[in-house]
């Protein structure tokens, strides 16, 4: 199996619609430019419990899984996937939720769902820096997984 760069791996967003939920875009924003570092922060949560019919040993049950990406890099307030994220800081609910779409390295598989965008930064840093861009975006729920359709 071929190794393949981090780069290759393609997040989008699109803005969610409250009034439609479930309808998922047609297009969508890539959320890349001046993105020097993308982390999978994913959360678990588990249960160890040892039964009677084992040897008492405990066993741990994965009960909960929270989907969660952290982006940073450089802001580009004319960056359309940027701007969408920027827009969001001083908004609560549903004003801070967008679709995410996660395209695997080897443009096979995808993930797609809605999340919540957290820990916003668009214009932050040393003064003799460029302005720092970060962001968290959380699934709500798992996300769908599919083979790649146009994104």
């Amino acid at each position: 199996m071929a190794r393949l760069k981090n780069a290759l791996r393609g997040h989008f967003i699109a803005a969610f619609d409250p009034k439609s939920p479930t309808t998922e875009p047609k297009t969508y924003l890539e959320l890349a430019k001046w993105i020097s570092s993308v982390s999978d922060d994913t959360d678990e949560q588990t249960d160890d419990t040892g039964f009677y019919d084992g040897d008492g040993t405990q066993e741990t049950t994965v009960t909960g899984v929270s989907g969660s990406y952290g982006f940073e890099g450089s802001y580009d307030a004319e960056d359309p996937a940027q701007a969408l994220v920027a827009g969001m800081k001083y908004k609560i609910g549903d004003g801070r939720k967008v679709w995410h779409k996660v395209v695997s390295a080897d443009g096979k598989k995808q993930l797609v769902g809605v999340g919540t965008v957290t820990d916003i930064k668009a214009g932050s840093g040393d003064a003799t820096e460029y302005e720092d861009f970060s962001c968290t975006i959380a699934y709500n729920q798992i996300p769908k997984e599919s083979v790649v359709s146009g994104v």
